[in-house]
């Protein structure tokens, strides 16, 4: 069974003040992965839980985007998800996984994250591609590389803001392959809502489900409150249509559909960091 150790994966350095604590596991990077279905390239990063190197089992994998936000403080825009240290944390209490962070690609990300095109927001429509690229070239290489559970009931697909949108869209494209998504504060309203109508017209596929929103994502500092309201609409409305959608679908909540409003959060990587441990506690214990 794989251990970890093809060549091809190195140790990544975490970028760590030296009274930050570095939590247990360990990070491992592949760098200029070619992807076949959208002609570029790059690193892919793996997070190992802490019981990783001591024992012969397979591991649940979820699949993230913005993985350049996901566990190192240097490489991230805005502040990091903390990723390695909530998958430390959860361990303790039963729940492990392998993290796959898949960084975007810069000027790319708003194409690759949305199958819709939205020209009036600046792009959209390869959101297909992207999850083709997830299937079909990255979880291959991670299925090969490491000890994984890879059918669906074992594997994720998780983002935020865009990456929430993917997110929710890859688990009604590819049945075969994800069965849990998680969408924290996904951008629902892009290409003028087009995720309702597709999930609407999409067949029911067993799966768990959980969804966030905080109730101040268009606010923003004094300075940029106008221009973030305009990125960044609030979207509660838009959350709790999706819910509504989601019930009439079949999706029982709490059993496998999970809806968080959280009061006064933004629209920004802390707040999607301070979910993630509850999120995961729902997408991967026992409902």
């Amino acid at each position: 069974m794989p251990q970890g150790d093809n060549p091809v994966w190195k140790d990544y350095i975490l970028h760590k003040e030296p009274d930050d604590e570095t939590a247990p596991g360990s990070l491992k990077v592949h760098k200029d992965v070619w992807s076949p279905q959208l002609k570029n390239r790059r690193d892919i990063l793996v997070y190992l839980p802490p019981s990783y190197e001591h024992g012969t089992w397979g591991y649940p994998v979820i699949y993230m985007h913005d993985g350049q936000n996901l566990f190192d403080p240097m490489t991230s825009f805005a502040g990091e998800w903390e990723v390695d240290e909530t998958i430390e944390g959860l361990s303790r209490e039963g729940l492990e996984a392998i993290v796959v962070g898949i960084p975007n690609s810069g000027e790319q990300r708003l194409d690759e994250y949305s199958p819709f095109a939205d020209p009036a927001h600046g792009g959209g429509g390869r959101g297909d591609q992207y999850v083709a690229f997830i299937v079909e070239t990255v979880k291959p290489l991670v299925d090969r590389s490491f000890r994984t559970l890879p059918d669906r009931p074992y594997t994720g697909i998780i983002g935020s803001s865009m990456g929430g949108l993917i997110s929710l869209y890859a688990f009604f494209l590819r049945p075969d392959t994800f069965g849990f998504t998680g969408g924290m504060s996904p951008s629902l309203w892009f290409a003028n809502g087009a995720i309702f109508d597709y999930i609407e017209q999409a067949p029911f596929t067993p799966g768990k489900i959980y969804l966030d929103v905080g109730t101040r994502e268009g606010a923003g500092p004094p300075a940029r409150a106008k221009s973030a309201q305009k990125r960044y609409p609030p979207d509660e409305s838009n959350l709790r249509r999706m819910a509504t959608l989601l019930e009439s679908k079949g999706y029982r909540r709490p059993h496998d559909l999970l809806y968080i409003e959280e009061e006064g959060a933004r629209h920004r990587e802390t707040a999607w960091a301070r979910r993630l441990p509850d999120a995961l506690r729902f997408l991967l214990g026992v409902s």
